[in-house]
């Protein structure tokens, strides 16, 4: 009998003020705390979608990265890395609860946009916060908040940011990126399983506005013609990790200082 992550839903329903917010009234979606009382927590089992079933397309479990089994029956997860502050998270055997925003805000902070290559630090949680709050003032919450998550498997699964030249001679990265989204992110926070497209376009189109702002010229970067038109403000990791936060809770109506 498979194990269920089972935690009740916190309140998280009051609007917080965020800077390029306001108050924002939200519909928080679906996001529970996890077994961190249960003995092991939910070691060894498996996930189910908020529709309450494992989808059929990631079946059987690890199937899509090549495993010859269910990771579920895996006594050996695999390598870990360690996920702020000292906890581990496996890469190929990712587990919703197993998943922090604390840990994804600070790691994604740390990570630097283009592998360092512009003038100034600029995080990949930068990126994302800004992309957040762009889709807050033309969409849903939830589309939003799949915006500020869209990298998050990037501080989960030990690559960090790679360039998109890159991964397409590393299948794996993209592999490994997509499993620890669909079967470990999506589900914690009560996300689609694909991202949607409206957290593509402003992806691609934030490229422009990051050129413009902090990268040497270069002939590649012409066909990023479409800025998205947000400013670029090369935060500390510091500060990008607050606004991260922030926006996170602006989203989810979590109350400040809720482990989660």
């Amino acid at each position: 009998m498979p194990t269920v992550i089972t935690s009740p839903p916190e309140p998280y329903n009051e609007p917080v003020m965020v800077e390029g917010f306001g108050a924002l009234p939200v519909v928080p979606p679906k996001y529970e705390g996890a077994n961190d009382n249960v003995e092991g927590g939910a070691t060894g089992g498996v996930w189910i979608t908020p529709a309450g079933e494992l989808p059929a397309p990631l079946q059987p479990h690890g199937q899509h990265i090549g495993l010859s089994r269910p990771l579920s029956l895996v006594s050996d997860r695999g390598p870990f890395i360690q996920i702020y502050p000292a906890r581990k998270f496996f890469p190929f055997d990712p587990r919703p609860d197993e998943v922090f925003i604390e840990s994804i805000a600070h790691g994604l902070a740390h990570i630097c946009r283009y592998s360092g290559a512009g003038d100034r630090h600029f995080s990949v949680a930068e990126h994302s916060t800004l992309i957040a709050r762009y889709l807050a003032a033309k969409y849903d919450p939830l589309t939003a908040l799949a915006g500020l998550l869209h990298d998050a498997p990037e501080s989960l699964s030990g690559f960090g940011d790679v360039g998109r030249p890159v991964k397409g001679k590393a299948p794996i990265i993209s592999e490994t990126e997509d499993c620890i989204y669909r079967l470990a992110v999506a589900p914690r926070f009560g996300l689609p399983l694909d991202i949607p497209a409206e957290v593509h376009e402003a992806d691609n189109r934030i490229i422009a506005d990051e050129i413009a702002a902090n990268l040497a010229p270069m002939e590649w970067q012409s066909k990023y013609d479409r800025p998205l038109g947000v400013r670029i403000r090369c935060w500390s990791p510091e500060k990008a990790e607050i606004e991260f936060l922030a926006t996170f809770d602006a989203l989810t109506g979590r109350k400040r200082g809720m482990e989660a």
